[in-house]
């Protein structure tokens, strides 16, 4: 019997080597073009929310309020005729820059400014040092306490200190009474100090978390070198560790002044009882007279851009400084 018939196997065809005109082949996996058309959908996904509340509540109000600048609203016929919006061009800048109230308000933050940081970042510096130590017990404990001042909402803590200011309410007065001793909370000398006082009791806890979170970051083999090589608790702290958090110190730095220069809650309720302070004792606060009491809302919108400027101009100079300081 005849064996059946077998076809011969196909060999395949050779292939053809790629060569440089064809180009690159298309990636295929993770990093292939669908894949980055993914990522850039996610980082829109996350970013244009945040750039639209930010146009929304920062932008638009920008451009709105330098609207404002270029107008004045002028009455006629003795007060009797009603009030006409007139371009002034930059009137309301030159008018806000000739204000002495306005000007003087800026002495103001400066001289709380060279109370006020010291003091709290100092204090929060050295907070976060002493919790950090390895002598330190009960650390959660101590930095809830310390943060607990912040969760408090401005006003009700300018609110709180008003009352223990207040002489016949305060018990701080009556130690000081039964002690002999006479302190004036609200005097013409002595309210910036009530005023450094409650920022300072906000705030300190709240930076010194952020020293801390710095403190935990810096390797504990740099500590070690440096108690192998006798450095004690203090040196290591000033020499080793502050070193260390320079850029976070910094930051803090930044925020600080910003949030300085546009003071506002504490001063405003001090004011209440301080009467030698004044309606426009900060920027804010003459910004805030201007267009509520005095209805002059270009001189405040002109005002408030200006102090924009400033801060801008505080910050760019603090960060300068700041890297200078990282870099020495």
């Amino acid at each position: 019997m005849a064996a059946p018939l077998t076809r011969p196997a196909k060999t395949p065809p050779p292939r053809r080597a790629a060569s440089p005109s064809d180009g690159p082949a298309a990636p295929k996996g993770p990093g292939g073009p669908g894949a980055r058309h993914g990522q850039r959908r996610a980082v829109a996904l996350f970013t244009v929310p945040f750039f639209a509340l930010f146009t929304a509540v920062t932008v638009l109000p920008m451009f709105y309020a330098a609207w404002m600048s270029l107008f004045r609203e002028e009455s006629s016929g003795l007060g009797f005729g009603g009030t006409e919006r007139v371009f002034a061009g930059f009137g309301n800048f030159t008018e806000a820059l000739g204000n002495e109230a306005f000007l003087r308000s800026f002495g103001h933050i400066a001289l709380y400014c060279v109370l006020y940081i010291p003091a709290m970042v100092g204090g929060a510096l050295i907070l976060a040092l002493l919790v950090d130590s390895a002598m330190a017990r009960a650390r959660r404990f101590f930095q809830i306490a310390y943060f607990l001042p912040h969760a408090v909402p401005g006003l009700i803590a300018s609110l709180i200190w008003l009352y223990l200011y207040t002489p016949g309410l305060s018990p701080i007065t009556d130690v000081l009474d039964a002690l002999g001793a006479s302190w004036n909370f609200f005097g013409q000398d002595e309210a910036i100090y009530s005023v450094v006082n409650i920022s300072a009791w906000q705030w300190t806890g709240y930076n010194m978390i952020i020293f801390y979170a710095g403190l935990q970051a810096v390797p504990r083999e740099v500590l070690e070198a440096a108690t192998v090589d006798g450095s004690g608790a203090l040196r290591t702290a000033l020499q080793v560790k502050v070193p260390m958090i320079r850029p976070t110190v910094v930051l803090t730095l930044l925020f600080t002044c910003v949030g300085a220069i546009q003071l506002f809650d504490a001063p405003k309720l001090v004011q209440l009882r301080a009467n030698t302070m004044g309606e426009d004792w900060s920027p804010t606060m003459f910004i805030y007279t201007a267009a509520f009491k005095g209805h002059d809302y270009g001189l405040a919108a002109a005002s408030s851009l200006i102090l924009a400027l400033v801060a801008g101009l505080l910050s760019f100079v603090v960060t300068k400084l700041g890297n200078r300081w990282k870099a020495s």
